[in-house]
Formats: structure tokens, sequence, C-alpha cells
């Protein structure tokens, strides 16, 4: 645990974030940051549950990191970096999409620009995943699951924007519209069960 005063920059942050609005589809709760990545840091988790009704259906998850190094490290252009994980199971047939990693790309750079959130140096990859069952796992039979890693440097403290936006993209990944008008998506398409 860091016993160090939080600087300003990091309070002010934080306090923007207690004002960020999730999209109803996502549950959202902080979870442990990981430790090293900077001298302050905050994390949320999140998992898509459309509805209260319980279903067999997985949806999407993701994880968001705030880091604040007062510092401004010269690789984050910032004193702050947000670093992103979202996954969500999806079709097989959209899992062989050639053009699926550069949609959930367009989706994430759209969600930040969409709540106008201010940031520099966007970098990340998007991974598909196939995979089939075998032997005790033959049940399970094929599926697919598309994977964004992201990260970028917010320029002011106002995190809010970057939260919502996070929240939108991790909807969207999971097959959800966008919220905004405007704006366009893929159907949702869930493996079949």
């Amino acid at each position: 645990m860091n016993t160090t005063a939080e600087p300003a920059e990091f309070v002010e942050a934080l306090a923007s974030a207690e004002t960020a609005t999730f999209r109803p589809e996502l549950r959202v709760f902080e979870t442990a940051a990981p430790e090293g990545l900077a001298p302050f840091q905050r994390a949320w988790a999140a998992d898509v549950e459309p509805s209260a009704a319980t279903d067999d259906h997985e949806y999407g998850t993701g994880r968001l990191v705030f880091l604040c190094d007062p510092h401004a490290p010269e690789a984050w252009s910032s004193v702050y970096r947000m670093v992103v994980f979202a996954q969500a199971p999806i079709d097989q047939d959209m899992g062989s999409d050639q053009f699926l990693p550069d949609v959930a790309w367009s989706w994430l750079m759209d969600a930040l620009d969409t709540r106008e959130a201010q940031y520099r140096r966007p970098s990340g990859t998007t991974t598909t995943v196939l995979s089939t069952g075998f032997g005790d796992l033959a049940s399970e039979g094929s599926g697919a699951q598309v994977e964004v890693r992201a990260s970028w440097s917010p320029t002011s403290a106002q995190l809010a924007p970057h939260l919502e936006a996070w929240s939108e993209f991790v909807c969207m990944l999971a097959g959800f519209p966008p919220t905004p008008e405007g704006v366009s998506t893929l159907p949702p398409n869930r493996p079949s069960a």
C-alpha cells in the first residue's frame, strides 16, 4: 500500500470518476489495482448483466485501471494513463471475420470521442480466439471470443468521460447497441448454447 500523500492530480481525478454514469447493463465495482504500475492507481471491474433474470449466457466483462504519476512519464505524455481489458463471447462466424479487430478498436475510439474524453497516445491490441473442445471438453463444442487490451493518456483530471466511454465500449463489445444515436454497430450475436 502506498503511504505517500495522494497528490492533488489524483484526488481531483477520482472526484471526477465518482460522477461517472455507467450503462444499466453493466455492474461496475472497484477492485484491486495491480501493484507497481504507477505511484497512485485505482481499478474497476465490470460484468455485463442485461437483466436481473438469470440465464446461462456470458455477455462480457471488462477491467479498467487508472494510473497517476505526477512526474508524467514520457511514454504517457501526461500524468495519467488508463489501461483497459475487455472480452466478450461472440458467434463463431463473427470470430472468423477478418474485419472484427478493426471494428472492435473503432468502437473504443468512437466511445471515447462520443463522450468527448480528452486523450492522447492510444495503443492496444484486439484478439479473436476460436476454440473447440475435445475429450472431456467435447461437450462444450466450439466457441469464439474477442478480447481488447488498450491504453491511453487522459489529458486532464476529468475522468468521468473516460469511465463512461469504457462502460459504453464493454457493452458494445458484448453485442449491445451504442446509447448515442448515429453510431452503428454489429447486431448482437450470442453464441449458441
